[in-house]
């Protein structure tokens, strides 16, 4: 694989590598979103949080239907802003370099910093907006929250009358294989893959890791706690992320 910190020669354009970053939610934490699986996240201190966004227990139970939508109005994403991470990412596509973001996050972060729509692959789709679960007439979370506010504690769809829920994919639900096959199509041909924030348990995000290096990629991983996938990684950043990351991608610019 050619190195990315090869210089270019007399002549010879600069070689700028394709650079993939898979990012979970530790890279949303400085901008005040908690994660799920860390330590202190959410799964931990409140085990019955996951009930809220599963999918069969969701379409059953009007109850938690209405917790569901209370949550969301509680919800920190809606208020975060990008944070030293998020720019330092949409700053290296800026700077020319091929970049393609694949995020396990539903926060939409990315794409506030200045990254294109087209170049971020949701795998677990998007919290900003809403999907009815009978006719899939999607429409913005503003809106569906200002009916919850005004009274609504359980909207449905203004179209068909069907349930509505968060365009993320639930527990029980299957990722868009596109977006899916796309994401493997970006690890097989990144020659560097970035995963960061993220503990590589859930997959098969976590698996995009191993096809990456299984295809020469240089694996690197930027992490608080251990993954299984250190062992193949080239590199191993357990720094801050707010810190590390900018300073990572400062090489590939």
């Amino acid at each position: 694989m050619t190195s990315t910190e090869e210089p270019a020669g007399p002549g010879r354009p600069q070689h700028r590598p394709l650079v993939a970053i898979l990012s979970g939610a530790g890279i949303s934490t400085d901008s005040g979103i908690p994660d799920y699986r860390g330590p202190k996240g959410l799964w931990r201190r409140d085990p019955d949080a996951e009930k809220l966004v599963t999918y069969d227990v969701y379409m059953a139970d009007p109850e938690i239907r209405r917790r569901s939508w209370r949550m969301r109005q509680e919800s920190p994403a809606f208020r975060a802003r990008p944070n030293a991470a998020h720019e330092a990412v949409a700053a290296l596509a800026r700077s020319g370099t091929p970049v393609r973001v694949i995020t396990q996050n539903v926060d939409g972060l990315h794409q506030l910093a200045g990254l294109p729509e087209r170049k971020v692959l949701e795998l677990h789709g998007t919290a900003r907006a809403v999907t009815c679960t009978r006719c899939h007439t999607r429409s913005s979370m503003e809106e569906a929250l200002e009916r919850v506010a005004a009274g609504d504690p359980d909207p449905a769809c203004l179209v068909c009358g069907g349930i509505l829920k968060s365009a993320t994919v639930m527990f029980g639900e299957r990722l868009d294989p596109q977006v899916l096959g796309t994401a493997l199509g970006v690890a097989k041909a990144a020659e560097v893959f970035v995963a960061v924030g993220t503990t590589l348990q859930v997959q098969p995000a976590a698996s995009l890791a191993g096809v990456a290096a299984d295809h020469g990629a240089r694996l690197i991983i930027v992490n608080a706690e251990p993954t299984p996938y250190d062992a193949l990684a080239t590199e191993v950043i357990r720094e801050p992320i707010g810190t590390a990351l900018p300073r990572l991608l400062e090489r590939f610019g």
